[in-house]
């Protein structure tokens, strides 16, 4: 009798801890439905928020696309009125005009815009629709005044620091534009090199650098990699005599200008203050008076 008393209030105990569990199971499966609702919820509505964006960002890249097309439309409808290179005695003329023109406190405005740099608000002012030349003339100097008597650009050969600025004048610093003080020249190509000294325009010393390198004639029956091997062997080599040319120019020199081959120009750039691209060519000497005549012209754009 006790006995079945208690297998019955075991069993009992047992089917109460079953129903427990059963309910603990029952709850957390309500629980994981729910959640499973509420992340299907979520989903539904960043899905929604996806397509939305998607649909306002296509408006506003087709709005951007029309906005640049009519900038398109509006540059090419406006172009300079003129374009001149400035050898030195033109040059020379063109600079005193604008250092001769006077005008009110602030009726001259005088700006540098970078090559990767914004037009000035005051640019995009005084030029209005015009502005976008300034901007496709880059680097240059603008210069322009409050009675639109003047309005170009002026590319000089060495780049100042952006500014902008109205003044009764023009700001035209002379060492923009000519060899002024005494500095250093350099023409430097894979096969050529030649530095000079000079005190304004006058050269009073003169270092040349010539090296046999090859070309696509002297291949011969090399492979293409033993022959570009080779090859850049005999520049490095040249680099080098370049390198100890440069390093050996006087300490007093107010600045060190390289110009030639891009690539070899870079390699070189440590050495120099200002570099810039010259297409001059043949021997040193010749190639670094046609490459020195060449860096001082100056560029000028009627706006």
């Amino acid at each position: 009798m006790i006995d079945r008393l208690l297998g019955r209030r075991r069993l009992k105990e047992r089917i109460a801890e079953l129903e427990g569990e059963r309910d603990d199971a029952v709850a957390h499966m309500e629980a994981e439905e729910e959640r499973r609702a509420e992340a299907a919820r979520k989903r539904q509505e960043a899905e929604k928020r996806v397509n939305e964006l998607e649909t306002r960002i296509t408006e506003l890249e087709d709005r951007l696309e029309r906005a640049q097309q009519r900038e398109a439309d509006a540059d090419a409808s406006v172009d300079f009125r003129d374009i001149e290179t400035l050898r030195p005695d033109r040059r020379d003329e063109v600079l005193s005009r604008l250092r001769s023109v006077e005008t009110g406190p602030e009726g001259a405005l005088s700006a540098f815009v970078a090559d990767d740099g914004d037009v000035p608000d005051a640019v995009s002012a005084a030029l209005g629709e015009r502005a976008s030349l300034a901007h496709r003339a880059a680097p240059t100097l603008v210069y322009a005044d409050d009675a639109g008597l003047v309005s170009c650009a002026l590319a000089p050969a060495l780049d100042p620091e952006p500014f902008c600025e109205w003044s009764a004048g023009f700001r035209v610093e002379e060492e923009w534009f000519r060899p002024t003080g005494r500095f250093a020249f350099g023409l430097a190509r894979s096969d050529t090199f030649a530095v000079g000294v000079y005190e304004g325009d006058e050269r009073v010393d003169l270092e040349t650098v010539r090296t046999d390198v090859m070309d696509e004639h002297d291949k011969g029956g090399f492979s293409q990699a033993r022959y570009e091997r080779l090859r850049e062997e005999q520049i490095d080599e040249h680099l080098e005599e370049c390198e100890a040319a440069l390093s050996a120019l006087p300490a007093d020199l107010d600045r060190v200008v390289l110009v030639g081959e891009s690539g070899i120009v870079k390699r070189l750039a440590e050495h120099a203050d200002h570099t810039a691209g010259s297409d001059a060519t043949g021997k040193p000497e010749a190639a670094l008076e046609e490459a020195f005549s060449e860096f001082w012209t100056a560029r000028l754009r009627l706006i």
